[in-house]
């Protein structure tokens, strides 16, 4: 959207000119004021420092305009994965509460008996979308649901009116094509039932050119809608067009550590971080000039890619705000921006040889098969196979430690943007502030209904944000409330200002307490200094975790071997394929030795 902040700087214009006749009208004719609009726009994978309103060197101007005529969060955490902080979302109860404590493809066979192990969203737990339709709300969906695909699991039996949805947890963003091999085919969905993508597919751009149907162009004065847009930017595969990719392609050439200095800055300077803070060495990050000056360049033109990708997602968002715009619903509409997780940083596909110069493997013959390259001059493009590995992810979070699936504030906290008004007047009594408040996946439900002015029996475990945006309050939970989480083995206890930590990282992982407000970027253990307090923290995580059913996983467990190893079991037909591929020219190989050692003792 061009010129998104001076639209933005208009409607708040607007709104100060008719915020005092507004209730003279409605109170005058008798018409109570119509509920809003709920826009609810989720990123995947995007890192804590990757938003210009967060300090970032990424040109995002139209969430950055909703920063500026709404609330920055600084202190907002979510799950180290997509699939459970989906399901806190949909239904402001923890993830292990209602069966998603893991992504269904990373639950080992040990866990799956137990209820809080299923993988998928339990049908018996209300969706926000089965309460606002209720209410009265139109509810679309479009991108990634990854809540379970079986009859009755489906966004469009959810509560959603109309759907396009994404089972699995990615894909292409170009193709209607998988991006592992554990998945036989990329499963979209239109309104319950399969559907095939257009030839001219990009996902930011199809995902808001759907939202925009589903929204249409009529806005039915007696129906608000709540319209929740997942986005696939900026999951694996990396991909972005290369008008977006190419603005960046000098902009990274200094290497991740510079990066990372640059993004703490960012942060500081938004007032984000109260100072620029230096993050602990991550050690999956490797000095950039142990790189060779060929490596230095593909690994700055793949972050390009990463911020084109961010980009691309962010001019979408300003075309699906023009048209709310276009239709007059834009006084009457709010916005909730987040993301799903921290940036995405394990080495996955690079572990199984997704780079130009890695050894044939099964993952880079799957990759040949299907038609994927890693060639550098049209890196994102289509048939483009990207990630940028854990070294540009921590810096994509700034100081913040470690990254996805970890339970370091790199995997855990993410930007968070509500903005907008209800019947013309600002939901935020200060525009472009930041609260510092700490906030929780499952908080997200209860603000969306709260907003909507829909009341419900359903007992959250999250608190409602909405004092936080309408008076000068601080806090929504008081020092002594925590809150537990858990994945893959990876913990955590949050209370007040501390955080209890338990990373699977290394041969000795040990439990951790830091102080984030004196130390966000974890990097000074408190757990012998205060010993009474990391007892009380230990003590309240474990009664937590009994009561929601936490299971513990094997020293061996590994979530990214078990995403493969689960999902190749499923594939027999794929792996005898490659089997094939590996064995055929090994045992041509075999026989000509043979041949050849037959005719030399022969003659």
């Amino acid at each position: 959207m061009s010129g998104g902040n001076n639209k933005w700087r208009s409607a708040v214009l607007c709104v100060l000119s008719v915020s005092v006749l507004l209730p003279v009208i409605a109170l005058a004719e008798g018409v109570a004021p119509r509920a809003p609009n709920i826009v609810l726009l989720l990123a995947d994978d995007l890192g804590f420092a990757d938003l210009g309103a967060y300090g970032s060197e990424i040109q995002t101007p139209n969430i950055d305009g909703l920063a500026a005529s709404g609330m920055r969060f600084s202190n907002f955490h979510v799950a180290a994965s997509c699939a459970p902080t989906r399901a806190m979302l949909m239904t402001g109860l923890d993830s292990h509460t209602v069966g998603v404590a893991n992504i269904p493809e990373a639950i080992p066979d040990e866990q799956t008996h137990a209820p809080a192990y299923q993988g998928v969203l339990d049908t018996n737990v209300p969706t926000i979308a089965e309460m606002l339709q209720a209410a009265g709300y139109r509810t679309i969906m479009t991108g990634k649901w990854h809540l379970g695909l079986a009859d009755g699991e489906r966004p469009s039996q959810r509560g959603f009116d109309r759907t396009l949805m994404l089972a699995d947890t990615g894909a292409d963003n170009w193709r209607q094509r998988s991006y592992l091999p554990i998945y036989a085919q990329a499963n979209w969905y239109e309104d319950g039932e399969p559907t095939t993508l257009p030839g001219d597919f990009y996902s930011s751009e199809y995902l808001v050119d759907k939202a925009i149907e589903y929204i249409g162009t009529d806005a039915d004065a007696e129906a608000p809608f709540f319209a929740y847009v997942a986005f696939q930017a900026v999951h694996i595969p990396v991909q972005a067009p290369a008008a977006f990719r190419d603005k960046y392609l000098q902009t990274y050439a200094d290497g991740w550590q510079a990066l990372r200095t640059a993004r703490s800055q960012g942060l500081a300077d938004a007032g984000i971080l109260p100072e620029r803070l230096q993050g602990l060495p991550m050690p999956t990050t490797p000095d950039w000039r142990s790189l060779t000056p060929e490596q230095q360049a593909f690994e700055a033109r793949g972050m390009a890619v990463y911020a084109g990708m961010v980009d691309a997602m962010d001019h979408h968002i300003g075309r699906l705000v023009a048209h709310i715009d276009s239709i007059g619903e834009l006084d009457n509409t709010i916005f909730i921006f987040l993301s799903d997780n921290g940036a995405e940083g394990s080495l996955a596909t690079r572990a199984l040889g997704n780079r130009a110069d890695a050894p044939l493997g099964p993952f880079r013959i799957w990759m040949r098969w299907v038609g994927y390259n890693t060639d550098s001059e049209t890196l994102g493009e289509r048939d483009s196979y990207h990630d940028i590995g854990p070294a540009w992810a921590s810096a994509a979070v700034g100081p913040l430690a470690w990254y996805k699936f970890f339970a370091g504030e790199g995997g855990l906290r993410v930007p968070l943007v509500i903005s907008g008004f209800r019947n013309g007047q600002s939901i935020t009594s200060q525009t472009g502030g930041v609260s510092h408040a700490l906030g929780w996946a499952t908080d997200i439900a209860p603000t969306v209904l709260g907003l909507a002015g829909v009341q419900t029996s359903t007992d959250f475990e999250g608190k409602t944000l909405i004092p936080l945006l309408s008076a000068d309050q601080p806090q929504v939970r008081g020092d002594e409330e925590g809150f537990g989480y858990e994945l893959g083995g990876n913990k955590a206890w949050f209370q007040g200002d501390y955080k209890l930590l338990f990373n699977r990282y290394g041969d000795d992982p040990q439990w951790q307490l830091f102080n984030l407000k004196a130390d966000l970027a974890e990097t000074r253990d408190l757990s012998e200094s205060e010993p009474e307090r990391f007892d009380a923290m230990r003590a309240s995580y474990d009664a937590w975790a009994e009561a929601h059913g936490v299971l513990p996983v094997t020293a061996e467990y590994d979530q990214r071997q078990t995403v493969f190893t689960k999902g190749l079991r499923n594939r027999p037909g794929l792996l005898m394929g490659l089997a094939l591929v590996v064995l055929i020219p090994l045992l041509a190989v075999i026989f000509l030795v043979v041949l050849w050692f037959r005719r030399s003792t022969s003659a």
